[in-house]
């Protein structure tokens, strides 16, 4: 059953590339933004967290795209409430596969906040851009951000890191 089910999906995707080959073809020039958010409660709806974010980016070739990022979080769990951010210049290297665009790359930013020891961070990062038409796509990103508090050493930069993940909706300008 779970075997036919695989095969009935892959044979609808294979049928989608012909048709999604046209979307999203980035070009030397292109700009694009970039908006996502997130949200969170307790079980007993006694407290609240929840984020924005947003990118704007710009294609110095086909493939390479410089961005600048920016999130916000509030939040109220415990006893008082925080605001936490960072911003991140980010430089990422796509893979034109037509409708699908998998990136890698690398941001470097600054994290601050109520919640948080305000430091300079940098992160690997990959993710994938999924175009629903031809101007507009789904971005899912995963970063590791490690910190570079005063007196941390190397290894203690990399274990006390972060894994921050986005899922935004974009649109080539």
């Amino acid at each position: 059953m779970v075997r036919r089910n695989g095969l009935i999906l892959a044979a609808m995707a294979l049928m989608l590339v012909p048709a999604a080959s046209a979307f999203g073809q980035f070009k030397q020039g292109d700009w694009e933004l970039t908006l996502g958010g997130t949200g969170a409660n307790g079980p007993d709806f006694d407290g609240l967290s929840a984020g924005v974010n947003g990118s704007l980016g710009y294609f110095l070739a086909d493939q390479l795209e410089v961005s600048i990022r920016q999130s916000l979080t509030y939040s109220d769990f415990g006893p008082g409430s925080n605001w936490d951010g960072s911003t991140r210049v980010a430089l990422d290297l796509h893979f034109d596969l037509g409708s699908v665009q998998p990136f890698i790359g690398a941001n470097l930013g600054y994290v601050y906040g109520d919640s948080v020891k305000d430091t300079w961070e940098a992160a690997p990062e990959a993710g994938v851009k999924v175009f629903l038409n031809s101007t507009t796509f789904v971005q899912f990103l995963a970063e590791y951000q490690f910190f570079f508090d005063t007196g941390d050493s190397l290894d203690s930069a990399f274990s006390d890191g972060q894994f921050v993940y986005t899922l935004g909706l974009g649109v080539r300008l």
